[in-house]
């Protein structure tokens, strides 16, 4: 971690749905910049992880945004702190334009970065008068990181398996959309492609049954055969080459 300490610090977080215990005491440090990878077999407890730190689901322990405490904020208080979320099943508003669906992301006060949003997906430029429930998956999927990505003063963002059921080809631009993405914001990265996952990040936190089970440097994880196997159910190292 730098001298300033993590941008998101993460300690003892419980999640109780009904009467399932989903995350047992989940502790963990982000740094700033660049992508941290969420990681585990299905059902660990990734997306209620970010579903937890946004205050989607009730929650106990702590979640600090630098100095701020977000446990005990409603949602959209945890939003104007600056966290952005892509949940997993993109939730773009079907009956409205692409444009108009980046215009309900402007959050006043904001600095609003469509230079970086076109650069990115410019294909939302060309389509922006389309209906988005008529797009493809792929292009769906870029309207959700292009909201996340358009207001500036967003610190972190919490990114729940943005290439899942996507062709390879749109799979490539969007790893290349999040690598640029990086430079200007951090992310926490929910991925269950390993290989998409190996290439992007840097630092990794698996869960396993709602536990942190490893933190550290994906190259460690992913290079040792025995680690791999033990938190991930990987074969082999390199497999996620």
């Amino acid at each position: 971690m730098n001298a300033a300490g993590p941008l998101l610090a993460v300690r003892g977080l419980n999640v109780h749905i009904g009467e399932s215990h989903i995350l047992h005491g989940v502790s963990f440090d982000v740094r700033a910049g660049g992508i941290t990878g969420l990681l585990g077999r299905n059902g660990v407890g990734k997306t209620t992880t970010l579903r937890g730190i946004l205050g989607l689901v009730p929650r106990s322990g702590s979640v600090r945004l630098g100095e701020t405490e977000l446990v005990g904020l409603p949602v959209h208080a945890v939003v104007r702190q600056g966290v952005g979320y892509v949940p997993e099943d993109r939730d773009v508003f079907s009956g409205l334009t692409v444009t108009e669906n980046l215009r309900l992301a402007e959050r006043q006060g904001s600095v609003l970065r469509y230079d970086l949003v076109y650069e990115l997906f410019p294909e939302l430029k060309a389509r922006g008068s389309q209906r988005a429930g008529t797009l493809s998956g792929g292009q769906q999927q870029m309207v959700a990181l292009a909201r996340a990505l358009l207001n500036a003063d967003n610190r972190i963002l919490l990114i729940d398996e943005p290439t899942k059921g996507l062709a390879p080809l749109v799979v490539r631009n969007v790893v290349d959309a999040l690598r640029r993405a990086a430079e200007v914001v951090t992310i926490v990265l929910v991925e269950q492609n390993l290989r998409v996952a190996h290439r992007l990040v840097r630092d990794v936190i698996v869960l396993d049954q709602g536990r942190v089970s490893f933190t550290g440097d994906v190259d460690a994880l992913m290079n040792d055969p025995e680690l791999a196997r033990k938190h991930l159910g990987l074969v082999a190292a390199g497999a996620a080459h």
